[in-house]
């Protein structure tokens, strides 16, 4: 899920949108270099999951046990729906997993589809109904915004989504809750997990190995809400 930045205006502003396309396409020639020769890549492949992100997602809950049988899930912005895939896997039979995205997400064995933003009031109120009224046992989200390669517009963006997902924790977790984000380090994040201390007992932040190095993004753990 995306943010748009506006356009440029003027003859000085079109000067940079150029400039900033010549940017993104070499951004855009590395990912695919890295793509291909992506070890995680061919490995999920290989196992049949949607996106090399699933890896992420099973080493922290390798590290932390987010996973057990019967929980219920809210994963959010998640299409392909590689978390989705491996959160079904974890807590079936008996759980349930919810894949909010405003894209499409083929269907998952074990995956409740809801196509909206979650943060309108009517698919909110739709997600909430369904998690009574037990609450969810875990939110999880990888939203990224679609990254314009300026630090200083990308960094806000990812923030805010980080933000948004938090609002829907609050909002759906029990007691005994957990809460997984995906952040970007630099400007906003070091409050951002300060903001997470102070709603719950425990938050961790945590890198995976799958990774990839150059990235600034990281992932905050947070259990136990304080209600």
């Amino acid at each position: 899920m995306g943010l748009v930045a506006p356009a440029a205006r003027g003859l000085r502003g079109c000067a940079r949108k150029d400039s900033k396309v010549a940017g993104r396409s070499k951004q855009s020639k590395r990912w695919l270099r890295e793509h291909s020769t992506d070890a995680h890549v061919r490995e999920a492949r290989a196992l049949g999951y949607r996106s090399r992100a699933v890896f992420k997602l099973r080493e922290l809950d390798e590290r932390y046990h987010l996973f057990n049988r019967g929980m219920q899930v809210l994963d959010l912005g998640a299409a392909p729906g590689g978390w989705s895939q491996y959160a079904a896997e974890r807590v079936l039979p008996g759980g349930r997993v919810i894949a909010c995205d405003l894209l499409d997400i083929a269907p998952l064995e074990g995956v409740h589809t809801v196509i909206a933003d979650f943060t309108d009031a009517q698919a909110a109120e739709r997600i909430e109904l369904m998690f009574r009224p037990r609450g969810a046992d875990l939110v999880m989200s990888d939203m990224a915004p679609n990254m314009s390669g300026q630090r200083a517009v990308d960094q806000p963006r990812a923030l805010y989504l980080a933000e948004l997902a938090l609002a829907s924790a609050n909002s759906l977790l029990n007691e005994s809750g957990c809460f997984v984000t995906k952040l970007f380090q630099g400007a906003g994040s070091d409050e951002f997990v300060r903001c997470l201390k102070g709603r719950f007992e425990r938050v961790v932040v945590r890198k995976p190995a799958a990774s990839r190095p150059r990235s600034r993004e990281v992932y905050a753990l947070a259990w136990n809400p304080k209600l």
